[in-house]
Order: C-alpha cells, then structure tokens, then sequence
C-alpha cells in the first residue's frame, strides 16, 4: 500500500501550500542527519524530502490526489515493468533558507518528467535485432481543459500575491545577514493568474493519465543494461513546455544453451569418443541458425572451435563476435564384448587405442 504522503509530513489532505511548505522546514531541520544521530533519522529525512518534492507540485499533488500515488511516489508506479523516472530531491538549501535552490530559481514552463519501462528480451532478439509493441501508463494533456486547467468556459483571474507579474520579491534573514532576491510566485507559479474554477477532469492540474502502446525498434547488440530513449512519450508537462521522454532498460534472459561474454558467445557441445579420435563434422546451433564444425582427428576434450563472425552484433557497427564451441569428448561407458576385445586386441598390438 502507499504511504500517506500528507501525514509523512503531518498534515492534512486541505493543508495550503505554505502549510506544506512550513512543516517540510520544521521536520527537514529535526531529521536533517548532520543533526539528528538517531537511528532511523536519515531514512524519516528522505521521506519528508520525497514527500514535499511531490505535494509542493500542484500537478504531481493533483495526480497524486486523484489517483492516491504519482509515478515516483513511495508505493507508486507507471504499470507493469513501468516506473517514473528523474525527479531529484528539494535542496536541502531551500529547506533552511527559503529558496534559492534549483526549483525556486527556475523560470518558465517545467518540462515533463521522464519515465522508465523495463523490457526483457532473449538472445536470440538480441543477436537479430526486432520491434517490441509495448503498454505504458503517462500523463497526456487533458483531453476536457486541453492542458489549460480551467473548467471549459471559464476564465482564470489575476494572481493577487504578484499582481500578474509572476515574480515576487522575498529577503530571507539568515546567520550570513539578509539576502533580496526574485523568484516565481508560489501561487501562481510565475505565471500571473488562477485557475478559479478549475476543469473537472483533470482537478486543474492539466493532465490527465492514459494508456498508450508504442512500437519500439530495438537494435541488434543491445545487452543487460542498454538504454533506449524514446523521445516525447514520457509525462506531460506544465502548458508550453516540452513533454519528457520515455527510457527504455533492457534486461537479457538467461538462455538454455548459450552463454554470452560481451559480442562473443559460448556453447558446449559432446562429440563421441569414436567420432573424436577420428575426426568428423558436427551440426551445432547458433544464434543464427544452424552451422556445420569441423573436428579434426585428435581432438581432446576441452578443445575450443571459434565460429567467426557468429556471435552478437557490435552495437555501433564493426561486425559480429564470435562464437566459441568448446567439445566435450564423450566416453563411451557400457560396451559390448565385442568392443572390449577389439579394444584390448589394439592396447596388445599398439599400446593405444584406436578409436
């Protein structure tokens, strides 16, 4: 179940913006681990920081009261093998000071949040290459205010803290002595007006959350770890500005016969005793299809074959690794009487055997 943002940071669920802010200083400076020692101070520390990071958002705090978590929320999540993606903590400096941190300096539109969508894959796609048809969850524009946040028909009005203006000017008093700067509204968010009677759709936030399917072109070579980047489907962000992305994490499965060591691949096969000493061409698998290897007389167990140029694609081009085949020489274990007297009459005759 996720946890209860609100009373993380004790408050309740109609708490004003300055409330919220008020209570994140109190318990951000009695949690604060250069302060408090106690055991489990740090781990209530990032709580309050992750949880102001989301309440103090209108958008992120109108998702999260519609739909009880966000997609980096504790508890929260995009969908299956979906999460949200990049959103750092408040610094720690507006928690003393006021402001003056990254997110009270920014101007403009923010830009919407990247998401993360973990996809697995089996080798053989990944020595091939191939289009994934994928499911995410993300805020899209609301389709009843389109992104506006007001109720259709409506106007919004003058903020009456700025005065239209956006920007506000604060003097903060610390140790150091007071410091004026100019910041964004907190109340309208630097851009001059209310939403007064917001859409009914999306609770004035603008956004709203949808599912949508995308087709994804994986390329060959990728391995555990590879990040794609799809541009422009992550969450929506605040009007006139830029959605963010969506990254796509790819994890490999483990495969039943082939084992892999960057662009190279390895495979063990079992040859016959008979078919050793004597020499053959086996059939062996690849990623590729099948392939004929050559084992010359002779051979011992534990030699290794290279198949060039059947191993995994290079991810930025230069060809393919190879593939490895290491032969196990099988020993034949029950033989007849015959076999055993052919055998014995080969030791007497030339000390070795023959096959």
């Amino acid at each position: 179940m996720a946890e209860d943002l609100y009373a993380i940071l004790e408050l309740s669920r109609n708490a004003t913006e300055a409330e919220i802010k008020k209570s994140y200083r109190r318990l951000a400076r009695q949690y604060h681990p250069d302060v408090n020692k106690d055991a489990g101070a740090e781990a209530r520390f990032k709580e309050v920081q992750k949880a102001y990071t989301i309440l103090s958002d209108p958008q992120r705090r109108a998702q999260y009261d519609q739909f009880g978590v966000t997609d980096d929320s504790p508890g929260g999540g995009g969908g299956q093998g979906f999460d949200g993606f990049g959103s750092g903590f408040e610094d720690i400096f507006d928690a003393f000071f006021g402001g003056g941190g990254r997110s009270s300096s920014r101007r403009g539109p923010r830009r919407g949040e990247d998401l993360r969508y973990d996809l697995e894959m089996t080798l053989e796609e990944v020595a091939s290459g191939t289009n994934k048809e994928i499911n995410i969850f993300h805020l899209e524009s609301c389709g009843t205010c389109h992104g506006d946040g007001r109720k259709p028909g409506t106007s919004k009005s003058t903020c009456s803290h700025c005065h239209g203006a956006g920007q506000v000017k604060t003097v903060q008093r610390t140790l150091l002595g007071a410091f004026s700067q100019v910041v964004p509204c907190g109340h309208c968010h630097g851009t001059g007006e209310i939403v007064t009677n917001p859409c009914t759709t999306c609770r004035g936030s603008g956004s709203e959350k949808k599912r949508k399917t995308l087709t994804v072109d994986i390329p060959a070579g990728v391995d555990r770890g590879t990040k794609l980047r799809v541009s422009g489907e992550g969450n929506y962000g605040e009007p006139g500005s830029e959605p963010g992305d969506l990254y796509v994490f790819i994890t490999v499965k483990e495969h039943q016969y082939f084992s892999r060591d960057g662009d190279n691949v390895h495979l063990e096969i079992q040859v016959p005793f008979a078919k050793a000493i004597l020499g053959t061409e086996v059939e062996v698998l690849t990623l590729h299809g099948k392939a004929m290897l050559k084992v010359p007389e002779g051979t011992q167990s534990g030699t290794v074959f290279k198949l060039r140029g059947k191993g995994i694609p290079r991810l930025r081009g230069g060809g393919s690794g190879d593939q490895l085949v290491r032969v196990k020489v099988k020993t034949p274990t029950q033989l007849s009487s015959k076999e055993k007297k052919l055998i014995e009459e080969n030791r007497r005759n030339y000390g070795v055997l023959a096959f």
